[in-house]
């Protein structure tokens, strides 16, 4: 089927008559036009399609036979209502220089809609006058497609909200966006190419494992949350983000060529801390409800506040001591004297296991002036004492705990004051290892209210009535 209609000629040849050279014209132009990879038509002044080429068959479904000849699109290649705006748009290239750009949608025989891109400009007659206009017109969803993965991509290395970074097959940052550049306290080209070693002190075991996870078999199900520590020059800095991994691949590869990994986290840190905080607030609620149990269950008053101690003792502390006011409780009005305490109870050093009376002999325990417990009892109120806030030499530890009477691995101290009906009764000490966070004013005031109900089990025992 040609692909031009040829007005003012005729297909039939006498025997001996030559081919017409208008023919020969024709022809080409049907074959060249058939050729092109784009679909092609072309229409008269008048807006009636002259030419319909087969790229534009394939595309819409429309023969050739079923297009030439047509008055523009209007109802058969485009809908109804947007008939009269195409073909303006169309037909508007005869009177504009160069070539027209337009996009919109055009009907397929079956009655689908495709959209395209269409290029148009003016046909002119032997006489330099607009005789027509021809049309090349392609699919856009691929270009569309690749506009918008563009798009996107420029989006998320820019605008986003959350922190992208693309990593090498080496685990090494390749692009790393603005968010993400501002987490890692970092500018976004300083980052490319170092291990993420140089960037986090702690958490970079398990973020590798997580991304080499990813390049061998995936990306996981769901996101994890991914606890690191950054370096900064204030000392590190405790974080946790939120991270989703997708795998990278080539497209123009035959087997998939791994590219790296796309890692996307959010920063959580603030919703994460609030849950831990609100699950160790039900936890220790619980511990002291428990306690206060058990305590109902022991005969002696002074059996209960030890209970009262190794409830409060789980997860709060590695080691807890209860010391008594020498002589007896004292009252706010007695006149000032250097404090004495004679331990009443502690847990034992160095193993597991409940806390144990003590003190029998009722010799005061060798506490310094300035001591926590002292000033504890001094200020009728907490005291905290630690180490150091940052790593610390065994030695220097060692040495700061046997100075106060502490086992040799305490590291952080909370000394709480035992008061009972407007007399201060003594002191009930909570003390924490290496490895262990320092005491917050949070853990201060659970320590209070521990120290309220061992001070009421022991005015309740007798054990600090003056003689």
């Amino acid at each position: 089927m040609s692909a031009s209609r040829r007005s003012g000629t005729t297909d039939e040849l006498g025997p001996d008559e030559p081919e017409q050279p208008e023919r020969d014209g024709a022809d080409l132009l049907a074959a060249l036009l058939d050729g092109m990879d784009a679909a092609l038509c072309a229409f008269d002044a008048d807006g009636v399609v002259t030419h319909w080429n087969r790229e534009a068959e394939r595309i819409l479904g429309w023969s050739a036979a079923e297009a030439v000849g047509r008055q523009g699109f209007a109802g058969w290649a485009v809908r109804s209502a947007d008939a009269g705006e195409v073909e303006d748009r169309l037909l508007s290239a005869m009177r504009a220089p160069g070539r027209q750009v337009n996009e919109f949608a055009l009907l397929t025989k079956d009655g689908g809609r495709v959209l395209v891109r269409t290029q148009s400009a003016a046909v002119r007659g032997p006489d330099g006058r607009p005789a027509g206009v021809y049309c090349a017109f392609s699919e856009v969803h691929a270009q569309i497609d690749l506009e918008r993965s563009i798009a996107l991509s420029e989006a998320l290395l820019e605008d986003a909200s959350w922190g992208v970074v693309l990593v090498d097959a080496d685990l090494r940052p390749a692009v790393v966006n603005a968010h993400a550049a501002r987490a890692l306290g970092a500018g976004r080209t300083s980052v490319l190419g170092r291990p993420l070693g140089d960037l986090l002190a702690q958490g970079v075991e398990e973020l590798e494992n997580a991304l080499t996870h990813v390049l061998a078999e995936g990306a996981p199900p769901a996101p994890a949350e991914v606890w690191v520590s950054l370096r900064t020059p204030e000392g590190e800095r405790r974080r946790c983000w939120r991270s989703g991994f997708v795998r990278l691949a080539s497209p123009l590869a035959e087997e998939p060529v791994p590219l790296g990994v796309g890692w996307l986290f959010q920063d959580v840190t603030e919703s994460k801390q609030g849950e831990q905080e609100a699950a160790l607030l039900r936890f220790r609620a619980n511990q002291l409800h428990r306690a206060a149990r058990a305590a109902a269950e022991c005969e002696d008053p002074a059996e209960a506040a030890i209970v009262h101690l190794d409830f409060a003792l789980a997860g709060f502390a590695d080691h807890a001591l209860i010391d008594r006011v020498v002589g007896g409780a004292t009252s706010d009005t007695d006149a000032a004297e250097q404090v004495r305490l004679v331990r009443v109870a502690a847990t034992p050093s160095g193993a597991p296991g409940p806390s144990v009376p003590s003190g029998t002999s009722g010799m005061p325990v060798r506490y310094g002036e300035g001591h926590p417990a002292v000033q504890c009892v001094e200020r009728a109120g907490s005291v905290r004492a630690s180490a150091g806030v940052r790593a610390v030499p065994a030695e220097q530890v060692r040495r700061w705990a046997t100075a106060r009477q502490w086992p040799e691995d305490t590291v952080h101290g909370l000394c709480a004051v035992l008061r009972s009906r407007g007399r201060t009764l003594g002191v009930v000490t909570f003390l924490r290892g290496a490895g262990r966070s320092a005491f917050e004013r949070p853990d201060a005031m659970y320590a209070e209210d521990v120290a309220v109900r061992i001070a009421t089990a022991l005015d309740l025992a007798g054990a600090v009535d003056r003689p």
